[in-house]
């Protein structure tokens, strides 16, 4: 049993537009601009809650089954060491990358990089305004990318919204030089299909980077995202000359059209096209989250991405959101975004099986490898009805011999677990905060939690950036583990080095 521990306290242009050269990011200096809501993983931030919820809501609390506002509560085997809130920019914090000694958070306003040689104390070190939800964000040499998902007038960072339906939109991925980490500089961008909700770097190990740009049409109203909008843009950028990053093709990952949906399976997303996508390049393997469809493919030919075996949940998978290898590449946890990152499902009603985690094991060889479920895994802590709650972005804890993952669970907290036996995987530690309010539904919450050299590093939705701290004798060898960065949808091999 973990003991508990307690503190008070889009659309659409299609096409390819390159920024014009020398263009700067904007340092901020003034209040930035309001952030644009997403249509995937956070389309409601606040929602209407009955008199007799907010009831429940507050009785709960009184009868200590869930924290009280902003109470924080976790298992004795993991330490808050600190958070740091949001400056300049007020926007939804998003995905994170590392490199070296610095973290960088995305924000539906731009991104932040923050100093992290002292994990205790972060520093911020710059906060850029680029706004375009959602921002998700990676890193690579002295390039950062940022993924543009919402209707834009231009590809600038002075950009404003405008209706999704005006053929003049533009969205896709945008380039930054950072080697200033004080002053980045923005240099290129691409514009693709949709936008780019998500995006997953594959380099060749040569001259190039691809990038994996994942995009969907919530709506098939929008321009370019017109059915069949069935795969994913690839992009190519050139290390020594990203200015000439280009679009190189459209790769269709269901020639048959992907998960109908409803009605022919109620409550299952229609595919139209991908949500994310995890790249083992150790392995030249991929795995694709892609709405009403989980995939295994082969990246041998980063250009030519092949399918090896696409699997659906059709009873309890309402959308496949985000995938993750264990390091032995025989497993992928694949999350389930019930409700698209605005509804409280982490609670009695929605039980333990939707809103949750699926583990696949991976079985047999080459291009016969076949994705086989074997169990659920889902946060037990009941939450209220008015928090956002559901299975969210997470990360490997590299310990040979077991298969540990931490993951962010919005309001949910930070989950750590263990599915070393897929068939029953169970939580070994957790940290959450009680509800921002109890008044209405809102999203708040971690975005994204990630195990980087020693410690677990948490962009919250509302709070701002967090540091935790592991102390259990399963994780502690992986304290002995360095890297010199991480993307965590570029999954690394561990162990060799």
């Amino acid at each position: 049993m973990i003991s508990l521990h307690t503190t008070r306290v889009r659309r659409r242009r299609l096409g390819v537009a390159a920024a014009a050269a020398g263009l700067f990011a904007a340092l901020l200096t003034a209040a930035p601009a309001a952030a644009t809501p997403d249509p995937g993983d956070a389309p409601v931030e606040r929602g209407s809650v009955t008199t007799s919820q907010q009831a429940e809501a507050r009785a709960a609390i009184r009868g200590g089954d869930i924290p009280g506002v902003d109470e924080i509560v976790h298992s004795s085997n993991i330490k808050h060491l600190t958070n740091v809130p949001k400056g300049a920019l007020k926007g939804t914090n998003t995905d994170l990358a590392f490199q070296g000694k610095y973290a960088y958070v995305g924000n539906y306003d731009g991104f932040v990089i923050y100093d992290i040689s002292n994990p205790k104390k972060p520093k911020t070190v710059s906060e850029v305004l680029c706004p375009g939800s959602q921002n998700d964000i990676s890193v690579s040499g002295n390039l950062l990318f940022l993924s543009t998902d919402s209707s834009r007038s231009d590809d600038s960072c002075s950009s404003s919204t405008q209706p999704a339906t005006e053929k003049s939109s533009w969205e896709g991925m945008k380039i930054f030089d950072i080697s200033n980490k004080r002053h980045p500089r923005y240099i290129a961008a691409v514009e693709t299909a949709c936008g780019s909700h998500t995006h997953t770097l594959v380099p060749d190990g040569k001259k190039n980077i691809y990038i994996y740009v994942s995009s969907y049409s919530p709506n098939e109203t929008f321009p370019d995202c017109q059915p069949p909008h069935d795969g994913i843009s690839i992009i190519k950028v050139p290390v020594k000359k990203p200015q000439k990053a280009k679009l190189i093709s459209f790769s269709n990952l269901f020639p048959d059209g992907g998960n109908p949906g409803a009605p022919q399976n109620p409550g299952v997303s229609k595919t139209t096209g991908c949500h994310d996508i995890t790249v083992l390049p150790s392995k030249d393997l991929a795995a694709g989250a892609c709405m009403g469809d989980g995939l295994l493919f082969s990246i041998k030919d980063p250009e030519r991405p092949k399918i090896i075996d696409r699997v659906q949940d059709n009873v309890n998978f309402a959308f496949w959101h985000s995938a993750t290898f264990n390091q032995g590449a025989n497993k992928v946890v694949f999350t389930d975004e019930l409700g698209g990152g605005g509804a409280a499902t982490c609670n009695e009603e929605i039980g333990p099986k939707r809103g949750a985690d699926g583990i696949y094991d991976i079985v047999g060889k080459g291009d016969k490898r076949k994705l086989v479920f074997r169990s659920y895994f889902k946060i037990d802590r009941h939450q209220a009805d008015v928090e956002v709650c559901v299975a969210h972005n997470g990360s490997i804890i590299p310990v040979k011999g077991r298969d540990l993952m931490v993951q962010a669970w919005y309001q949910g907290g930070i989950s750590v677990w263990d599915f070393t036996n897929s068939a029953k995987p169970k939580e070994i530690a957790f940290f959450e905060r009680g509800p921002v309010t109890l008044d209405q539904v809102t999203t708040a919450g971690p975005w994204s939690a990630y195990y980087y050299n020693g410690y677990i590093y948490s962009s919250d939705i509302a709070k701002g950036f967090d540091v935790l701290k592991l102390n259990d004798w399963r994780t502690d060898p992986a304290d002995r583990v360095k890297l010199d960065g991480l993307n965590v949808q570029t999954q690394p091999d561990y162990f060799a080095r």
